[in-house]
């Protein structure tokens, strides 16, 4: 089922994060530290906006999949920055040495950067939102209920659109986000990333 998230659910926050992590599938080969990929992509949503944070209940109380994004982008960059960052620094200092040279270090560079989620671009779209399933959750219809869950409560909020990015490497990412009505935001120098952007109703 899904269900609105409670503090008892961070640390499965935390495992599916990193769990999908890579293009969709298990990052843990590649980061050492587990937390790292939730500390960015996860937790922080759960923490400043617990309101748009949704999980899929295995039916014993454990989630095995989450929604969470923010409804101001460019509010969410100002309280990342000023309430979450400080209290996550002391165990991912900011990198003092020049371009990141591992994944670890590539990830500790975008924590201490929030203010990479502000492209121009994507102003028109000022919700954002990140989506992850256990792979052995998936094909079930839990990702299109967690989605349907989210937009409608932006919705309700008075927000009229939202995007995502996504690794363009992620062809079925892609697939469902075609699905559910996403289209492609132009963005100059995009990097690994794909940005979909759409009406919340």
């Amino acid at each position: 089922m899904i269900r609105p998230y409670r503090p008892a659910d961070l640390p499965a926050l935390y495992d599916i994060c990193v769990r999908t992590g890579q293009e969709g599938e298990d990052a843990r080969p590649y980061y050492p530290d587990r937390d790292l990929l939730g500390t960015i992509f996860a937790a922080p949503y759960a923490r400043l906006e617990p309101e748009l944070t949704f999980v899929v209940d295995d039916g014993q109380g454990t989630a095995v999949g989450y929604i969470l994004g923010t409804a101001d982008t460019a509010a969410f960059v100002k309280r990342f920055r000023g309430e979450w960052l400080p209290e996550v620094a002391g165990r991912y200092p900011e990198l003092t040495g020049p371009v990141p040279a591992t994944p670890h270090e590539t990830m500790v560079d975008l924590l201490h950067r929030p203010e990479r989620m502000l492209v121009p671009e994507l102003a028109p779209y000022p919700a954002h939102l990140h989506i992850d399933l256990l792979p052995e959750h998936q094909g079930a219809g839990h990702g299109r209920a967690l989605m349907e869950t989210f937009l409608g409560a932006l919705a309700a909020a008075g927000v009229g659109s939202v995007h995502l990015g996504m690794a363009t490497a992620n062809v079925r990412a892609r697939y469902f986000y075609d699905r559910m009505g996403f289209h492609e935001i132009a963005v100059p120098d995009p990097g690994p990333l794909t940005y979909l952007g759409r009406a919340t109703s």
